[in-house]
């Protein structure tokens, strides 16, 4: 098979999940078990980030040490209550993300930032490799004045470093409302890895992330 037929093949396989693989199930009723433990909010906190589609944001980051929780959502928009089915029209303006929930005394948030920055794009608007659209849009979501100043200065010198050919385009703003996804979209990618969209795109990447993430890893 030629480079040419296979990438032509790695696209209908990906499209053809999409189409039948993502609608299936809208209920958003259900919790994983690692939602359905008690979270002690004075002692840890919260981080939103999207980077693209949040199957492969939430892959990433549940891995990581000092994660107690995470859940894939959406942030951004305007419109109340959101199905995934509309967030894809990209007409409520939210963005696909995953809300963290981390214990800062295991890992920062400027550790978190790292991992955000190094395992997408933040150079193309409003999308991430096939996904496009500005549900897939890059955006830090802070929660409060540390976050924000610290997204900020890690921007700038990323930036100024020029790592890489484009600048950044990252949205850095204010949290204001995160809707949880409905139940099929939650800890996807450990439930269904043998789908096309799974191990096309997510396994690579989570791969090159247990490279250089090592010793942040569970």
């Amino acid at each position: 098979m030629s480079k040419t037929k296979r990438k032509l093949f790695l696209i209908i396989s990906i499209t053809v999940f999409f189409l039948i693989g993502c609608g299936n199930n809208n209920s958003n009723t259900a919790q994983t078990k690692i939602e359905d433990k008690m979270i002690d909010t004075t002692k840890y906190e919260v981080a939103t980030f999207a980077a693209g589609c949040f199957w492969c944001t939430e892959a990433v980051f549940q891995r990581l040490k000092g994660v107690v929780k995470i859940e894939s959502g959406y942030s951004g928009g305007s419109v109340p209550n959101p199905t995934y089915e509309a967030v894809c029209t990209g007409q409520t303006g939210h963005a696909e993300c995953t809300q963290i929930t981390f214990d800062p005394k295991i890992i920062s948030y400027k550790e978190l930032l790292e991992v955000f920055w190094k395992t997408h794009d933040p150079t193309t608007l409003n999308r991430q490799g096939n996904d496009t659209g500005t549900q897939y849009r890059s955006a830090i979501f802070y929660h409060n004045d540390e976050q924000k100043q610290l997204a900020e200065k890690y921007k700038r010198e990323l930036d100024s470093e020029k790592i890489w050919k484009d600048p950044i385009v990252t949205e850095i703003v204010p949290f204001k409302k995160f809707y949880k996804a409905e139940d099929y979209h939650q800890d996807y990618y450990n439930k269904n890895g043998s789908q096309p969209y799974c191990s096309f795109v997510i396994t690579p990447k989570l791969e090159k992330f247990k490279k250089v993430f090592a010793d942040k890893l569970k």
